[in-house]
């Protein structure tokens, strides 16, 4: 983890050095006798007031909105703004399993770990904490875990493992030397939440259901992985190796344009697309749905060794977490952005965020590869890594979020680490979670046990805060330092009222970009991004214009992004169309 130090911390270091240099000159022992708790008395001072904790930076550049930090060991979810200050807590009877989300209403959907070490629900509690629907969603030989998404519907995706005996795994193919006392592969049901603790599941998909071996032509699931890519080889041995949880998935994701679902698939270092329009039944097989092929896979990546065919130097993520398109009207929207955990990169282990453009086209359908070629891309559209590398690395959980001006909230999960970037790196907010377990930590003491799964950043407009009390309170942390950090006025809003359009859109020779600064005479940017979120132009507009020209003839059809940037704001991102 990269080190932060404050300004005011060197200070202090400062001193405290000077404070021993000077106790080491003391000529007679009678007189450090003497100092000696007066001596003491600042080293713990000094040593408390050092920031550990909390918020280390917000700068105006970072993107305003409610952090929900939801601490893997904390049965309490905070929802803090960008000064760090705590503007509601939900608090439940389990810790999480992992992953929390708001919901439009203002609630929170929660996932909980009921038994250890399995054993997952999920529940729902109302702004002011009301426990308003729980659902146990474990048993013999099934549990949910890791993750959940809530539907546009108001259904609920839920990701879990079920068990199969020896006998049953030998018989769908699998090799009888991979096989410990049973196996768990994946299966997602969709759950429609009934009363205050009750559910129906309406649709479902299941691993199982989607095998390929060449191990034993005598069994069930006969055929080479190399030519069926759509199927998940069941004698591939990844991270986990023979034992049951051989596919390890920890994300799930939901496309309502193309009703499609991610997966993201540890052991495999693979994401996994399937079709989510099928029916039950079309789900368990190879026919049907949206796009014709039932519950097979229609696009995977990261890994091509699992179907045999790529090597070691076509892998691409190692342990990934939090696989999941950028949300449309998003800089990137429709690009896949992966928190890659990098455990086993050589030489050096390290973490990345990493952003793909799936092959796929307006209708959802994706472009097959040639025989015994890889998914495509096959390369990242970009990469963020820390300077050096080595300085930001999870092995485990952590996520990446892109949000409306462009920026990424970053969660290096094992550390409990927040920051945000621009698009250049640039680090904006900063944030360490100030928990030990489930408790608070005082400030100047060392966090521990304060691991987050995933953290999600949400608009000030987000609709689940109307009408509710907003008003901030006091940081997590206990005995916090004096803040001067300010909430910067809401540059989104600031900028709508200056009315930025783009005229006309789409624009065919040339598009005019409108903005009215209310007479103020302030040096402003343009800047223009294409559809994958890459940096195209930046303009210097001359002070006190109220509009410039881009021409069309210069670039593609497609969609693009613009964005007003001063010195100290940023505005949130337009989209305009180029249609030749």
């Amino acid at each position: 983890m990269t080190i932060l130090v404050t300004q005011s911390e060197r200070k202090r270091t400062s001193r405290l050095g000077r404070l021993f240099v000077a106790s080491s000159l003391i000529p007679y022992p009678n007189m450090l006798t003497k100092y000696l708790p007066f001596i003491l008395f600042l080293l713990t001072t000094s040593l408390q007031a050092q920031q550990t904790v909390g918020l280390f930076l917000n700068d105006s550049l970072a993107y305003n909105g409610y952090t929900l930090v939801a601490s893997n060991s904390a049965k309490s979810t905070y929802l803090i703004d960008n000064c760090g200050r705590v503007i509601n807590t939900w608090t439940s009877d389990y810790i999480p399993y992992f992953s929390a989300y708001l919901t439009p209403e203002g609630n929170l959907l929660r996932t909980a770990r009921v038994t250890n070490p399995f054993g997952g629900a999920t529940e729902m509690y109302d702004w002011d904490g009301n426990l308003i629907w729980t659902y146990n969603f474990s048993g013999d030989g099934f549990s949910q875990h890791h993750d959940i998404e809530l539907l546009p519907n108001g259904n609920i995706l839920v990701l879990a493992w079920e068990s199969f005996d020896v006998q049953s795994v030998i018989e769908a193919g699998r090799n009888a030397d991979l096989v410990n006392e049973e196996l768990h592969p994946e299966f997602i049901v969709e759950l429609q939440p009934i009363g205050a603790d009750s559910a129906r599941i309406v649709w479902e998909w299941h691993v199982f259901d989607h095998l390929v071996q060449d191990h034993d032509p005598m069994k069930s699931n006969y055929g080479k992985p190399a030519d069926h890519p759509e199927l998940i080889d069941f004698n591939y041995i990844g991270i986990g190796g023979p034992f049951e949880d051989w596919l390890h998935a920890n994300h799930i994701n939901y496309n309502p344009q193309l009703d499609q679902i991610m997966i993201s698939v540890r052991n495999f270092n693979e994401l996994w697309v399937i079709d989510h329009s099928t029916t039950t039944e079309e789900a368990a097989g190879h026919t049907g749905g949206k796009y014709g092929k039932g519950g097979d896979l229609l696009y995977r990546w990261g890994n091509p060794i699992t179907y045999r065919r790529g090597t070691d130097a076509d892998k691409i993520f190692y342990d990934q977490h939090n696989a999941h398109w950028i949300p449309e009207g998003y800089p990137g929207e429709g690009n896949i952005m992966v928190f890659n955990n990098g455990r086993g990169r050589m030489p050096v282990e390290f973490s990345s965020v990493d952003v793909i453009v799936p092959p796929v086209d307006a209708m959802g359908n994706y472009t097959l590869p040639s025989s015994d070629l890889p998914y495509l891309p096959t390369d990242l559209l970009s990469s963020y890594t820390a300077t050096p590398p080595s300085s930001m690395l999870s092995l485990r959980i952590s996520s990446a979020q892109r949000l409306p001006n462009g920026n990424t909230l970053i969660c290096v999960g094992q550390s409990g680490r927040l920051f945000e970037i621009d698009e250049m790196g640039n680090v904006h907010w900063d944030y360490i979670t100030p928990l030990r377990g489930n408790n608070p930590v005082t400030q100047g003491d060392i966090a521990s046990g304060n691991t987050v799964f995933s953290a999600l950043r949400y608009s000030t407009d987000f609709e689940g805060f109307v009408g509710k009390d907003l008003t901030p309170g006091a940081p997590i942390e206990l005995d916090p330092l004096p803040s001067d950090c300010e909430i910067t006025t809401d540059i989104h809003t600031a900028f709508a009222e200056y009315g930025i359009t783009a005229h006309p859109n789409p624009a065919n020779d040339q598009i005019r970009i409108m903005y009215d600064l209310n007479g103020k005479a302030i040096p402003i940017q343009l800047e223009l991004y294409d559809y994958q979120g890459r940096f195209l132009l930046k303009k210097d507009l001359p002070i006190g214009s109220d509009e410039t020209i881009i021409k069309c003839s210069d670039l593609p059809s497609g969609i693009y992004f613009y964005l007003l940037r001063t010195s100290t704001q940023m505005s949130e991102a337009k989209k305009f169309v180029i249609y030749h």
